[in-house]
Formats: structure tokens, sequence, C-alpha cells
């Protein structure tokens, strides 16, 4: 099994175009696992659009609780960019949420109230920026290899595909 990571924002249009290719492609690569890395495109302090720091922290809130994964990402992109809801606010955030979780909303708007994921966040940012060397998102990483987001374009549907393709042509295969 090949580990994708995954380096986007919620608040990126490139980014969600993006996603929306590797939903398109990633079933054509069964060996291939994803490990979503959220980071924020324009981290706080920097005044730039809203930030996008309690949608991460709630992406952190549903693998712990067991949630549908791709329901959240889409919940979360459309809640950024196409229903432009206040994703800075707490409580708006949960409302918006409320019919993917399980359990009443409580949870979800304690967890962010509370700070319970935001060193986890803030790491997911360092580990970016600081270990990976993202400079720009969308960003992917696996084997050693790197495609990064032209800034301001993002990537094609063509360059993810070569991407994918040209770890799979790396696949190692352990002799047993």
């Amino acid at each position: 099994m090949k580990i994708l990571e995954v380096f986007f924002d919620y608040a990126c249009p490139f980014c969600l175009r993006a996603h929306e290719l590797l939903d398109e492609l990633i079933s054509s690569y069964p060996q291939v696992e994803i490990k979503w890395r959220p980071c924020e495109a324009h981290p706080r302090p920097e005044a730039y659009g809203f930030h996008s720091d309690l949608c991460i922290q709630g992406m952190y809130f549903a693998v712990e609780h067991g949630m549908d994964l791709a329901a959240y990402h889409d919940r979360m992109y459309r809640a950024a960019l196409v229903d432009k809801i206040d994703i800075e606010d707490i409580e708006t955030l949960s409302d918006y949420v409320s019919d993917l979780l399980d359990r009443d909303t409580d949870a979800f708007s304690n967890a962010l109230r509370e700070g319970l994921y935001a060193e986890i966040q803030k790491n997911g940012n360092d580990y970016a920026y600081e270990r990976s060397g993202v400079w720009a998102v969308p960003a992917y990483r696996m084997d050693g290899e790197r495609l990064d987001a032209v800034e301001n374009i993002g990537v094609t549907k063509e360059q993810l595909k070569a991407f994918l393709e040209h770890s799979n042509t790396h696949l190692r295969i352990n002799p047993q």
C-alpha cells in the first residue's frame, strides 16, 4: 500500500477543484491510501479572507468520531466556497454539519470551543510548511515524490493523473 499525502485547505478554490479531480481518479489506484493533511493557505494571524482552522479542527473530530469523511470534506468545501457561511463561527459551523453527526451538535461545538484539536491543527500547518516543503495548496507527497500546485492556478487533472501513474509504476513488491 502506498500513502498519498494530500495537503489542502477547505477555503481554497483550487483545493476544491483538486479534491473533485482526486475523487474522480483515485478508484483507478486501489494500492493508494490517502492521508489527509489539512493546512491553512493563510494561517492566523494573516488577514486574508476567512480562516479555515475550525473546519480543519472539525475534520479531526470527524475522524475521531467515525463520521463519513468524504461527506465532511464535501460539506466544508461547500460551506467555505459555495454557501459562504461564516466558517469562523462555531455555532454556525456546528449547525451546518449537524445532519452528519450521529449525536447532537453539542459534542462537535464543545470540541471546537474547547480547542480540543487546535494543537493538532497547528501542528498540521507546521508539518506542511516547515517539514514537507509545501508552499501552495493543493500539494501531494508520495514515496519521496511531490506535486505542488502553481499558486493561484492549482493542479490539472493531467498533472494529478501523471503523478499517480508515476507512483503506480514504482510500486515496491516485497517478496515473502
